[in-house]
């Protein structure tokens, strides 16, 4: 039976954590997370691997590492499933995670949405190491776990979750009426006005909220105890915000100076909140504490590197975004009509559903033309009073809106542009994830199987992305031998010298218009002989098609965008889009509806929406994993999928 395993983008990979004395370098690993994640300093990680002395390590590395800490968390349970507690009154339960199990695998299994998911296990991303506890509803659990080890626990008595307007009290110092568990619908709007406190002092009261946003299940102070009080805020925080600071200014725990800024760390802090915070790199967070080397410790005081100024809202309730598109109505042009139309049905869904989520929205959708004539459209935007602008489609025309809007620095979202050219400017969030983030996968994927093997790679006329992949397997396996071709029908079974008899070669297709004729000649070679490996940088409907054939080749390929249609998140908006416009969503309205409604969450009141990037989000189809290009450059999605086909 062929079994299809889809995999996360390399950020949510799974590491495996077991009782050997190992440790294999992945992508996106540090000395100060890899030392973390064992329960060791830094110190220590370097000494046992005096050849990293200097920090400096290469995906493939093996670290030798303590496991006294990492070999005990990991030890596995196999009890029955019992009830743990009920979140939005629905029955919850824990399974243990089991090595190649990944966010995704869980929603098919499951049959649950991404949204469910991350709403049950708010810290999901950070808690996917084998051994970690995964919350489910408990009904899947027992129709769909199988043989799945799961949490026994003492727990005998379901935790009571309180209806609207209910408080329930804590266990800890603060007495009944003090706390709140926050429900799936509850915004900070509702919150506020049903205990009649100000958002202010709600954030007062509970430190880190304001970042770190409403996840449901987690109990909240609403009212202070005898014992405490609540700091009133002052416009210190708004002139931090606005970059207008002063060497004495300060707000709550940071404090500004000429060069840098110091943050003192709240309790619920990780190394991870405060550099996605921040805006700034590990390697710069750890350069100038290091201290930090011997752990992160609640009251410490920071230094961090200061950024650019961060975008402050305009006045009013209403958060105002301008809509750029394509359609060229003013020009008579309608090369791009068909598109733009597309994607602002599925724009208009997204605002639709988070205007009836409470969220007050001033909506402009401007022509923007064909490229000779866009700077034109740019007088129908009032910069003063525009707080997100999400569009154009062309690169060109991207960077001339970033010039219009410099002085504002209002968040520009480019849904089709990414080039280098882009990645300057701290006020732009690229949504294409590029190729260079899947070529860098394909090569860490091919070193995976590599044994000697011929290696063949389909390039497109330009050869970029061939000759990217063939660099990086230069560096990354032991005696390469890479051939780029212009054509799948060139590549061609390896000759053992000993035996004369023909020998598997691996294949890459780097060029995303020969999906067909990739995948029938990879099918012929795997039919002559066994061992033949496959790989793809881009996703073509043939795959689909011939998953039997293929999977003999072990084929592994990247998608960008893929609808897990078991989810119900997914089946609500689906449905929506039918009913509204009686049909099935085209390719620009799934990017539209994703687009636009990733950006809306992302808001708040205050549109602080840059606060908010550091949140991994799966809409429709497409996962938003956003890091930052440099210090104070662009923020750049690097979210993608991996469909592995195995016999």
């Amino acid at each position: 039976m062929i079994k299809r395993f889809f995999i996360l983008s390399s950020l949510c990979m799974v590491l495996g954590v077991s009782a050997q004395k190992s440790h294999t370098v992945v992508q996106g690993d540090n000395p100060y997370n890899i030392a973390m994640k064992y329960g060791m300093t830094v110190d220590e990680l370097l000494k046992l691997n005096p050849k990293h002395k200097d920090g400096k390590l290469a995906i493939g590395d093996v670290l030798t590492i303590k496991t006294e800490k990492a070999a005990a968390s990991v030890t596995p349970k196999t009890t029955a499933p019992e009830k743990v507690g009920t979140i939005a009154g629905t029955p919850v339960g824990k399974i243990i995670l089991q090595p190649k199990q990944t966010i995704y695998g869980i929603t098919k299994q499951y049959r649950i949405s991404e949204t469910d998911l991350r709403k049950l296990n708010p810290e999901l991303d950070s808690h996917m190491k084998i051994g970690d506890e995964i919350t489910l509803p408990l009904t899947s659990i027992k129709k769909y776990g199988g043989d799945q080890p799961t949490v026994t626990t003492t727990v005998t008595k379901p935790v009571e979750t309180p209806v609207e307007k209910t408080v329930t009290a804590t266990p800890t110092s603060a007495v009944e009426g003090e706390t709140y568990v926050i429900q799936a619908k509850d915004n900070y709007y509702r919150i506020t006005k049903q205990f009649g406190i100000s958002q202010q002092d709600l954030y007062a009261l509970n430190p880190g909220l304001e970042e770190k946003g409403l996840k449901p299940g987690e109990t909240i102070k609403i009212k202070r105890s005898n014992s405490e009080t609540v700091a009133e805020t002052t416009n210190s925080k708004a002139k931090i915000d606005s970059g207008n600071e002063s060497s004495s200014a300060t707000s709550n725990n940071v404090t500004v100076g000429d060069d840098y800024v110091t943050y003192t760390v709240q309790q619920g802090d990780t190394v991870f909140s405060i550099v996605n915070k921040f805006g700034v790199s590990i390697d710069e967070l750890i350069a100038l504490n290091p201290d930090l080397s011997k752990g992160l410790k609640a009251g410490m005081v920071l230094k961090i590197k200061k950024q650019d100024p961060a975008y402050v809202k305009k006045n009013g309730d209403a958060l105002s975004v301008v809509l750029m598109l394509p359609f060229g109505y003013s020009t008579n042009e309608t090369q791009y009509r068909g598109m733009a139309l597309d994607f602002l049905t599925g724009a208009k869904l997204a605002i639709e559903r988070n205007a009836r989520g409470g969220q007050k929205l001033d909506i402009k959708v401007v022509d923007s033309g064909n490229e000779a004539s866009f700077k034109n459209s740019l007088t129908q935007i009032n910069p003063e009073n525009t707080d997100l602008i999400i569009g154009p489609f062309f690169k060109s025309n991207v960077i001339d809106v970033l010039d219009f809007t410099k002085n504002q620095k209002i968040p520009v979202v480019a849904p089709f542009a990414n080039t280098p050219e882009l990645y300057n400017y701290s006020n732009l969030i690229i949504v294409e994830t590029n190729n260079q983030t899947y070529a860098d996968k394909i090569v860490e994927e091919v070193k995976a199987v590599y044994s000697d093997q011929k290696i063949y790679v389909v390039a497109d006329t330009k050869k970029e992305n061939a000759n990217y992949i063939k660099a990086g397997l230069e560096k990354a396996v032991k005696n390469p031998n890479i051939v780029i071709v212009n054509s799948p029908a060139d590549i061609q079974l390896d000759q053992n010298m000993m035996t004369g008899q023909s020998a598997p070669v691996i294949a890459v297709l780097a060029n995303d218009d020969l999906g067909e004729a990739f995948a029938n000649k990879v099918i012929a070679l795997s039919k002559e002989v066994q061992g033949v490996k496959a790989f793809s940088m881009f996703y073509s409907p043939v795959f689909e098609k011939k998953v039997d054939d293929l999977s003999q080749a072990s084929l592994v390929y990247l998608m960008d965008r893929k609808i897990n249609t078991d989810g119900s998140f997914e089946k609500e908006i689906l449905a929506a889009y039918k009913s509204k416009y009686c049909k099935t969503p085209p390719k620009y309205a799934i990017v539209g509806f994703d687009v636009v409604n990733d950006m809306l969450t992302r808001e708040n009141r205050k549109g602080e929406i840059f606060k908010q990037m550091n949140k991994v989000q799966t809409q429709l189809a497409t996962k938003f994993e956003f890091v930052k290009s440099k210090a104070n450059g662009a923020y750049v999605n690097t979210g993608y999928r991996v469909i592995r086909l195995v016999p």
